[in-house]
């Protein structure tokens, strides 16, 4: 076994194939359906937000995707990246057990997020389109698919959630640099966003709010195209570059681990790291835990119900099969923009159904101490969504501890946290307040819902 506090892979060894976990789930998930007809959708019914070769992904049943040589010329700006051995960390919990991480945080944008940002821009430019509308939470998103934008010359229009916005403005200052149009939402420039203002002026906004904008700017503006960061499958499967990875890594380090967390607003950093791992459990027998850590204060997957539910406020997108708390619910305006998201993809949402994969839900006040116990000992203040993963390996890694037991835990750690400190500054003020959810907000959120409920 190697003592490396790095694990680092050469270029050459950079994925030339995206994995598709749709090939090898035990159970297909159910179909889209239209959101005014409630009947499944085809790929003609998207092709006016997305392009086609998206459009192919999100319903491939490959088990492996050419990565165009293209993107893997600008992935390889940032990637491979960096696993690391947290030495000092265990050294810490005094705990038997073995930890690494996988640092997304070195991407241009500082997460996990232009895995798939490059991708969906360069789709775009093949199709010709010359402006592309999106949302972003915390403004890793946004950040990201500016940065894409930018190497492809398309204009990019960037949603971002109105609490989000005050709370990190160098955020929107890092999209204003790659030439992206940032607003907060909601707007006075979309349909959707006037008729939340009426309801509400002050609203903090949410994802869904800003997807509704998003989706309703590419539907009614020519030329122009959507993007989501998370939820989509072919999403997910791009993110799947930082898996393949981790596998050769873990090769390297003559290790492998029998637990892999991340955390999960929609789930593309979740998938990312777990699912070509799933492949293993899915085709060669392996037993790996693979766990999704969500905020308590938005706990679609340990709380919501898993049903047919809109991915936006406004009800503009596909009808998706999916654990959700409803998509008019707002969540509090927790700092882990990124995680305030009221449902979860609808691969992560049916493997979680078929028991393939763990969720767990945690207060933000933990997440955050977790956070600062691991920038005292690994030297990298992690992104507010980061931290949900962190605070659960510190649960397992003192499990571990209990049972006497070494276990090899691999977390993703999906961004750093420098355009963050506001949150910080919050938690060492004693500012920061854990919220569960309670039963009427959760009743609040899905007693409206007339979407189609799925039999369990």
């Amino acid at each position: 076994m190697s003592n490396s506090k790095k694990i680092i892979l050469e270029d050459k060894e950079l994925p030339e194939k995206w994995y598709n976990i749709q090939a090898d789930m035990p159970n297909k998930p159910l179909p889209p359906l239209h959101p005014v007809t409630k009947q499944p959708i085809g790929p003609e019914d998207l092709s006016r937000i997305f392009p086609m070769e998206l459009i192919k992904q999100e319903v491939s049943q490959e088990r492996w995707i050419d990565i165009p040589e293209e993107i893997r010329d600008i992935y390889r700006m940032w990637r491979p990246t960096p696993m690391f051995r947290a030495y000092n960390l265990e050294k810490l919990l005094d705990t038997p057990a073995k930890i690494y991480y996988k640092y997304e945080g070195v991407s241009p944008a500082g997460s996990h997020k232009p895995n798939t940002a490059v991708p969906q821009a360069y789709y775009n430019k093949l199709e010709g389109v010359k402006r592309i509308a999106t949302e972003t939470g915390a403004g890793q998103w946004g950040s990201a698919l500016a940065f894409a934008c930018k190497h492809f010359d398309i204009e990019c229009e960037v949603y971002m959630v109105r609490v989000s916005y005050e709370q990190k403005p160098y955020r929107k200052l890092l999209m204003n640099t790659w030439g992206a149009e940032v607003f907060p939402s909601p707007t006075n420039r979309t349909e959707s966003g006037r008729k939340i203002l009426a309801e509400d002026p002050n609203s903090p906004g949410s994802l869904g709010i800003a997807i509704s904008e998003a989706v309703e700017r590419a539907a009614t503006t020519p030329e122009t195209k959507y993007s989501l960061g998370s939820v989509l499958n072919h999403v997910l499967m791009h993110q799947t570059v930082i898996g393949l990875e981790a596998i050769k890594q873990m090769e390297k380090a003559g290790d492998f681990p029998d637990i892999i967390i991340a955390p999960l607003g929609g789930g593309s950093n979740f998938a990312g790291i777990s699912f070509p791992f799933l492949r293993l459990n899915l085709t060669e027998g392996k037993n790996i835990r693979c766990i999704a850590v969500e905020p308590a204060s938005c706990p679609k997957l340990t709380k919501g119900e898993f049903r047919y539910d809109f991915g936006d406020t406004a009800g503009l997108t596909p009808l998706l099969p999916m654990y959700t708390l409803g998509h008019n619910y707002v969540p509090p305006p927790i700092h882990a923009g990124g995680l305030r998201y009221h449902g979860a993809s609808v691969l992560v949402s049916q493997l979680l159904k078929d028991k393939l994969v763990e969720a767990v839900a945690i207060h933000q006040i933990e997440c955050f101490e977790a956070g600062v116990k691991f920038a005292n000992t690994e030297g990298i203040l992690p992104a507010p969504e980061a931290t949900h993963a962190i605070a659960k390996v510190i649960r397992e890694a003192n499990q571990a501890k209990v049972e006497g037991k070494s276990k090899t835990i691999l977390f993703n750690l999906s961004g750093h946290g420098y355009f963050d400190m506001a949150a910080y500054q919050d938690y060492f003020e004693g500012k920061l307040v854990d919220h569960e959810l309670t039963d009427d907000e959760l009743y609040s959120g899905l007693k409206f819902l007339d979407t189609p409920k799925i039999e369990q």
